[in-house]
């Protein structure tokens, strides 16, 4: 035994055989650490593909941490008399005192192994939505879209959320068997318009945005449909009418399946037919803001008599 790992047993009361361990611990990461560095460096020498290098360094980082695991794991094991003891043992104390993160680890497993999303899809968890760009041992990581940004664009902040956030946290899925999702917006005008003419122009429009991408929408729901009850079947654009009375306007509600991740470009593409098509039209106009003022006398004007109309 040296003189330091004497004064060490001394003064902070750890073994020379615990010594030994955790100098033999720290030079198997030092060295596992290269080693992934070195591993990361010829992978994106070898690889070209973005995506391919992402798994294939993902793939190295489990292989290199498990290698780990079990190289620190027979440095400590030796000398132990009784394997299930120490394992009851150390069991125990982990759920005491690591319990986050071994849920965490937990969440990884079930991430790795159920698939409830990978990187590259479109999530809502606790509120937060964006596109996973990273999993992790015990995180993963989305590119926020939303919070103070119109539309489903992306804010430019990752967020990292603990694994076990797809157990006790609200989770939502954007894409897991479809990509289309239905987008709403409302278009009102005043009673003075010709609201059922309004009404087959929006028609038209919605329509016309829809031809396309309705075929390709009912072959993925129909095949999402056989692993999951879907009671709408019922694809086409629909707009419907309401009488928005604090307003006092006709509200057309416009409703359609898009892309998931054009959902701001095909909302964009109807506002743009409907701003050109009732431009065309004398009798159909969009309801805006208008204050009406009435008053007994023209030179006495009394705000106590005053009727505000928004329409």
């Amino acid at each position: 035994m040296t003189k330091v790992q004497q004064w060490i047993a001394t003064n902070l009361y750890i073994s020379p055989d615990i010594q030994n361990n955790i100098f033999r611990t720290i030079i198997v990461i030092i060295i596992m650490r290269i080693l992934y560095s070195l591993l990361k460096k010829f992978l994106y020498g070898l690889i070209g593909d973005d995506k391919v290098y992402y798994k294939s360094r993902k793939t190295a980082s489990y292989v290199i941490t498990i290698l780990a695991l079990i190289l620190v794991g027979r440095i400590w094991l030796e000398g132990v008399g009784s394997f299930m003891t120490f394992v009851g043992l150390f069991s125990a104390a982990l759920a005491i005192v690591m319990k986050d993160i071994i849920l965490n680890i937990a969440g990884w497993v079930f991430i790795i192994i159920r698939a409830p999303f990978k990187v590259g899809d479109r999530v809502e968890v606790s509120g937060i939505s964006g596109d996973v760009i990273e999993i992790e041992l015990f995180s993963f990581t989305i590119m926020e879209i939303r919070n103070w940004i119109y539309g489903d664009k992306y804010t430019g902040r990752t967020v990292r959320m603990p694994n076990v956030s797809i157990f006790n946290k609200s989770f939502s899925h954007f894409n897991e068997e479809t990509p289309y999702i239905w987008n709403e917006f409302k278009i009102s005008v005043p009673f003075r318009s010709n609201w059922k003419k309004a009404k087959n122009i929006l028609e038209d429009i919605v329509d016309k945005n829809s031809k396309e991408i309705i075929p390709e929408a009912e072959a993925s729901i129909k095949y999402a449909a056989r692993m999951f009850q879907l009671l709408d079947s019922d694809y086409r654009p629909k707009v419907y009418t309401t009488i928005d009375y604090e307003s006092a306007n006709i509200t057309f509600i416009i409703r359609f399946i898009c892309h998931y991740k054009r959902k701001r470009g095909a909302a964009e593409k109807v506002y743009e037919d409907i701003l050109s098509e009732f431009e065309k039209h004398e009798d159909v106009e969009f309801a805006y803001p208008i204050t009406k003022i009435c008053y007994n006398d023209e030179k006495d004007l009394k705000f106590e008599n005053k009727n505000i109309e928004i329409s």
